[in-house]
């Protein structure tokens, strides 16, 4: 039977190509992480939005767990992203995976603590550069992500731009939820890929079963584009919430929190975030890539991870899984 190949970023490697997002705010948590790096893969625990002591005991918690590779994802522009970072490698973060932003400060902080920088890009100009502070690999991802988007090209156009502009490890991200197309990403040159959506909607997210059951029942023609005061357009699963930001009527801000470095103010993302982690869908913002379309179970992680090597293999083998 034939094996996926490994994924490896710097000094670490993981037996599966396959990197689960890190998707804030409390939906990849220590539990999630800890099945995917179990699992074979790389398991993210999503530090924005997160307290400096809540992230540092989610991946204390991981670290306990499991001797697979762990690691965090941390927007660049959170208020308290040094601190997140230095929290993070502290208790034995594998790897950052750090985007909505960029900053020359956080390669010097994983090299320091033996761990590897791993910056979302979204051009070859940008690949370039985190090649030459010092990433470890790079996650280029499309359009079709859940959450805050940097680009408006999907992923398989952008690809070929950053292999050529790079020698790092390219990792795709973006509307990928099958090892078929975890087979085409391979083929095309990638060294693993990053899936999100897929793992929303997993028994060990820390997402509420009301979150996760939008994702099953969601269409294509419910995921939106919507506004967000960081600056970025996000994307997300059609509600009352984002029927709301699309006619400008925008919810109060009860309390600002002052969590981002930049901030429109229409309204508060982390509060949007944290609504819909509680189970309130309808008032809360639920972030989901394209990706979520084809979601129509709550699978485990290791149903999953099993999945997605058998989709795999038969898009391999040309037959039967």
């Amino acid at each position: 039977m034939i094996e996926m190949p490994r994924l490896t970023i710097g000094s670490r490697t993981a037996r599966l190509p396959i990197v689960q997002g890190g998707m804030a705010v409390r939906i990849s948590l220590g539990p999630l992480a800890t099945a995917v790096a179990q699992a074979g893969g790389v398991g993210l625990i999503a530090g924005s939005g997160l307290s400096v002591g809540e992230l540092a005991a989610e991946v204390r918690r991981a670290r306990a767990a499991t001797d697979g590779v762990v690691g965090v994802n941390i927007m660049v522009a959170v208020r308290i992203f040094k601190d997140l970072v230095h929290a993070a490698l502290a208790e034995g973060a594998d790897l950052v995976v750090a985007g909505a932003g960029f900053s020359r400060d956080v390669f010097t902080w994983c090299r320091d603590a033996g761990a590897e920088c791993v910056p979302i890009v979204g051009s070859a100009r940008v690949a370039r550069l985190a090649e030459r502070f010092g990433a470890s690999a790079v996650v280029v991802e499309g359009c079709d992500a859940g959450g805050h988007l940097g680009t408006d090209r999907h992923v398989f156009d952008l690809l070929p731009e950053i292999l050529e502009a790079v020698d790092i490890p390219v990792i795709t991200a973006g509307g990928l939820a099958t090892g078929a197309d975890i087979k085409r990403a391979l083929d095309a040159g990638a060294a693993g890929v990053q899936m999100g959506s897929v793992f929303a909607a997993t028994v060990e997210s820390s997402a509420p079963e009301a979150f996760k059951q939008m994702y099953v029942e969601a269409t294509a023609e419910d995921i939106i584009e919507t506004k967000s005061p960081v600056g970025l357009p996000g994307r997300a699963i059609a509600n009352p919430l984002t029927d709301r930001i699309a006619r400008g009527d925008y919810p109060a801000i009860e309390r600002c929190r002052a969590c981002l470095k930049e901030c429109g103010k229409e309204y508060c993302i982390i509060d949007a975030l944290e609504t819909a982690q509680r189970g309130d869908v309808d008032r809360g913002l639920v972030f989901a890539g394209t990706s979520a379309a084809q979601i129509h179970d709550i699978p485990t992680v290791a149903v999953l991870m099993e999945r997605l090597q058998a989709e795999w293999r038969q898009a391999t083998e040309g037959g039967d899984a």
